[in-house]
């Protein structure tokens, strides 16, 4: 029981301070300037790091290297997505991919 009430605490203590931290962006908007070289560099660092975490979960599987299949699918994926197909085709492109060379023996 003493878990429970730890573990709802804890989803409790982590809304709120979700909540409160969305809500500080919205309200210091209007009260932060930032430099124009900020401002240009800030799209630039979600991008970096954007790629950063799918080049991550693309290569690595826990500790190790995820295989050959993993980003084989990522390749078709992005190649697809590259060439503007449908996001469903994406998707099912990619899994299939990497599901046919498990299935050939190549991880």
């Amino acid at each position: 029981m003493a878990g429970r009430r730890m573990m709802l605490a804890a989803i409790v203590v982590l809304g709120v301070g979700t909540y409160l931290m969305r809500l500080g962006g919205v309200l210091l908007r209007e009260r932060i300037e930032l430099s124009d070289n900020l401002q240009r560099l800030l799209p630039m660092a979600a991008t970096a790091l954007l790629t950063a975490l799918a080049a991550t979960s693309t290569l690595m599987a826990g500790s190790g290297f995820a295989g050959v299949a993993r980003p084989a699918g990522v390749m078709v994926g992005a190649l697809l997505a590259w060439r503007k197909a449908p996001f469903v085709v994406v998707v099912v492109a990619a899994a299939a991919a990497a599901a046919l060379l498990r299935l050939a023996g190549i991880d």
